[in-house]
């Protein structure tokens, strides 16, 4: 799915750079473009990021 039109970025792209170890929007705007000219896709971009994060984070044993 295209998170940010304006630079043709994927959800799958913000994924990948998760995972190579982007933690942070201004990381992805650099490394990807996003958010774009509009910056529409900001928040979208950056929730993705922080999900991908939090889910490659080890769970506390409580």
């Amino acid at each position: 799915m295209y998170v940010c039109i304006c630079q043709a970025v994927t959800d799958r792209q913000i994924i990948a750079a998760a995972e190579r170890g982007t933690e942070r929007l201004a990381d992805l705007r650099k490394e990807l473009g996003v958010p774009g000219d509009c910056g529409r896709c900001g928040h979208c971009a950056h929730a993705l990021l922080r999900q991908v994060i939090e889910s490659r984070r080890p769970q506390a044993v409580t």
